[in-house]
């Protein structure tokens, strides 16, 4: 008996996904629990196991489909031969003149055509009773298709013309054209660009800069962080320091740390700070939650334990749900100074950069100190420009003078 392989629950507000790729093939042995299909979301990207030992009988979902949570994906056979399920798929190949038949009866109406063909009879269904033509929608399925998803999200913002119309770059010189290259956006890149977008055209952005010495966090960090990698099993960094710098300031300035939700302002009484990590596939941002009640070693293990997943492809979803603040660090790309944007719905986000050595004027001396730039990005709606540089203030205070993270001062 065969034995369905079907799209898991992928989390909250996540209700499809885009093939990635097969690692099998049809009539391929495949071991119980072994990945057989990657699954991209528009938050991460998953792997999903083989739920029983056999053979891969049937590839139903190609790669590059977009699938709802558990579609039918394929099956799996029992023995160790090459399943006749693909024999069968051939079948309706033999019987497709008879299918052309039905071409000689009247087409229907173009834009019905359009609807039904090419974006689903779901998205006709809501095209027909909004209004809203999917052909003025830049689509996020299978070539550009437009997904009952987008239908609704568009009928929920009140879209009745294209909110980012698509750009057609002018077509290349011949001789350029043959070293081009063309790769469809994942999935994940396309939701990464658009809540970008969405989120510089919803909020009132803004950002404010300081710097800060960062000479008492690094001679701290010298001085402890062998002894602290040996008692606590990793590595002494600076997101610890700033994660509890931030956890201080937003206690000082809620505003920052709360969202706007219609014609209400939701102040969150709890810190769930999110942390920019870059991987191959774009950006993430996984999420330290209660951060608050962590000690600094239990924020950089957490951390941690977050890189590897990121580097091995294993976040998920849940990894980076329910975050309050986020923070980015371009430092480590070389960055001197930035300006964030913010990941929506949250009101502020804070950007680190790297620390050079810079003469300053302390006490009427001119000294050198290690400088970072800090960037906090805010939405104006919610965030005055006092709470703003109040919020950087406190960082900055917490940050070179780390005493206070003890004393919570």
């Amino acid at each position: 008996m065969a034995t369905e392989i079907r799209v898991p629950t992928l989390g909250e507000s996540v209700t499809e996904a885009t093939i990635g790729k097969w690692f099998k093939k049809a009539g391929e042995a495949v071991a119980a629990d072994e990945p057989i299909v990657e699954l991209e979301t528009d938050k991460v990207t998953i792997e999903v196991p083989a739920p029983a030992a056999g053979v891969l009988s049937e590839i139903i979902a190609k790669d590059g489909e977009t699938v709802g949570v558990g579609a039918l994906l394929g099956q799996i056979g029992e023995g160790s031969g090459a399943a006749p399920a693909p024999a069968k798929a051939e079948a309706p190949k033999a019987e497709a003149p008879k299918v052309e038949a039905p071409k000689q009866a009247p087409a229907p109406a173009p834009a019905q055509a359009a609807s039904a063909g090419s974006n689903g009879p779901a998205v006709a269904k809501l095209a027909a009773e909004s209004g809203l033509n999917p052909a003025m929608l830049a689509g996020s399925g299978k070539d550009g298709r437009v997904t009952k998803g987008d239908m609704l999200g568009a009928i929920a913002a009140g879209t009745t013309a294209p909110a980012a119309p698509v750009t057609v770059r002018a077509p290349s010189a011949p001789a350029d054209a043959e070293r081009e290259e063309r790769v469809k956006m994942t999935k994940l890149r396309q939701t990464i660009a658009k809540r970008l977008k969405d989120a510089q055209n919803t909020a009132a952005m803004l950002t404010t800069f300081n710097d800060v010495d960062m000479s008492a966090v690094m001679n701290l960090r010298a001085q402890y962080k062998d002894v602290f990698e040996k008692k606590h099993g990793v590595k002494l960094g600076f997101m610890g320091f700033f994660t509890k710098a931030v956890i201080q300031a937003l206690k000082d300035v809620p505003e920052v740390n709360a969202e706007i939700d219609g014609q209400d302002l939701v102040y969150k009484n709890y810190y769930n700070i999110g942390i920019a990590v870059g991987t191959d596939k774009g950006l993430v941002v996984p999420v330290v939650k209660e951060a608050d009640e962590l000690s600094i070693a239990g924020i950089e293990k957490a951390i941690a334990g977050y890189g590897r997943k990121a580097r091995d492809g294993k976040l998920g979803i849940e990894d980076m749900q329910g975050g309050t603040f986020t923070i980015t660090n371009g430092g480590i790309y070389g960055s001197l100074m930035s300006t964030p944007i913010l990941n929506a719905p949250q009101s502020g986000i804070l950007g680190m950069h790297r620390i050079e050595e810079r003469p300053v004027v302390i006490k009427g001396q001119v000294v050198v100190r290690p400088m970072m730039y800090l960037a906090l990005s805010y939405d104006h709606r919610i965030v005055d420009g006092k709470g703003a540089v109040t919020f950087l203030v406190r960082v900055k205070e917490a940050l070179e003078d780390p005493t206070r993270l003890v004393l919570d001062l």
